[in-house]
C-alpha cells in the first residue's frame, strides 16, 4: 500500500450570497459582443429601410434583441432555462447581427463578428457548465 493519504481536492469557495465571482476576460468579450450585436441591429434598422419604417425597425430590432437577452441569457434572467436554450437564444441574437451585416453588404464584418461571437459564447458556455 501507499503511505499517501486519500485526499480529494477542495472545491473553490462559493461567493458570498448576493455577490458574484470576479469578471474574467471572456466575460468582457461576451459583453462587448452583445453590445456590438445590439448596435448592429440598430444600425441595420435605421439604414436599410425607407423613412417611415426605418424608425420602427431601428428601434424594434435592438429592443427585441435586448428583450430576448434579458429574458433568457442575462446573468439574472427572468426565466431559468436549460443551458442549450440559453445558448440557442444567444446564437440567435449573434446570427441576426451577422445576417444584418451581410444584408448591408459587409459580409467580412459579419463573418468576423460571427466567428468572434460564437467562439466567445462557446468558451463562456463551457465555463458555465463546468
Amino acid at each position: 500500500m501507499s503511505d499517501t493519504p486519500n485526499v480529494t481536492p477542495a472545491r473553490p469557495a462559493e461567493p458570498a450570497p448576493g455577490t458574484r465571482p470576479p469578471l474574467s476576460a471572456i466575460d468582457v468579450i461576451v459583453f462587448v459582443c452583445e453590445i456590438f450585436a445590439i448596435g448592429t441591429l440598430a444600425l441595420w434598422g435605421f439604414t436599410m429601410w425607407a423613412f417611415p419604417w426605418n424608425i420602427v425597425a431601428g428601434l424594434a430590432a435592438p429592443a427585441i434583441a435586448i428583450l430576448l437577452w434579458a429574458l433568457f441569457v442575462s446573468p439574472r434572467a427572468v426565466f431559468a432555462v436549460h443551458p442549450f436554450v440559453r445558448a440557442f437564444v444567444e446564437l440567435l441574437v449573434y446570427a441576426s447581427a451577422t445576417a444584418a451585416w451581410w444584408s448591408m453588404g459587409n459580409a467580412w464584418i459579419g463573418l468576423a463578428f460571427g466567428v468572434v461571437a460564437v467562439t466567445a459564447g462557446l468558451v463562456a458556455g463551457r465555463r458555465r457548465l463546468s
